[in-house]
């Protein structure tokens, strides 16, 4: 038990010494970005330019704001950014939050009634588990909440739209993707520069919806 304890302290200690020293941790702080995150999303809509003005955007997970805020700030005074988060997460001029748990009902209606009927064009999905450390317990975890994310944009996404989702690669990886690719007319895999290099995180890029799966 002493062991493991010390063994945790040890990856504390080195967490933190990364995560202080870490540029983009520093270029957030030094911008008043409110995660080091947003520079994942700027580098993907760099490359992949799938992010449009007057685009209606849809944030899942999106606590601590990184994501919202980056978007909101690229899409000036045009479009809507919709944030949706299990937690709290404090205000964000010109983004609308909707606190609760996208998968239930009472959601799910109060974001129909924000969108008055208007189509999605954008779906976006940073979220990830708590991390046990164990790949048995949080890859799992992780696919679960991607099988959400991507029913969430089937429900929601307008044909012809886009659904960026981050994921862990691991058991269901590829099966995710199969599906993606029976849903979208093109699907690219990411690694932005601000992902850690040990991390096992990469971003799917789904573009154009199809009207109905291959």
């Amino acid at each position: 038990m002493a062991a493991t304890m010390a063994t945790r302290s040890k990856s504390s200690q080195r967490w933190l010494k990364e995560h202080f020293s870490d540029p983009y941790v520093k270029k957030a702080q030094a911008e008043g970005m409110r995660s080091r995150a947003a520079y994942k999303l700027e580098e993907l809509v760099a490359r992949d330019r799938f992010l449009k003005p007057g685009m209606t955007v849809v944030d899942l997970g999106a606590a601590p704001g990184g994501w919202s805020q980056w978007v909101r700030q690229a899409l000036g005074e045009q479009g809507r950014v919709i944030a949706l988060d299990i937690l709290e997460m404090p205000s964000l001029a010109g983004v609308e939050f909707l606190h609760g748990d996208f998968r239930e009902d009472a959601v799910l209606s109060e974001l129909e009634a924000t969108l008055g009927g208007a189509p999605v064009d954008l779906v976006l999905s940073d979220m990830a588990p708590n991390k046990s450390g164990m790949d048995a317990v949080d890859q799992p975890r992780m696919m679960y909440l991607a099988e959400l994310a991507m029913d969430f944009a089937d429900n929601h996404l307008r044909p012809g739209g886009t659904f960026l989702i981050k994921l862990f690669q691991g058991a269901g990886f590829d099966d995710y993707l199969r599906e993606l690719r029976r849903r979208y007319a093109k699907v690219s895999i990411r690694k932005p520069a601000a992902s850690r290099r040990r991390s096992p995180e990469v971003y799917a890029l789904a573009q154009d919806k199809l009207s109905s799966p291959k």
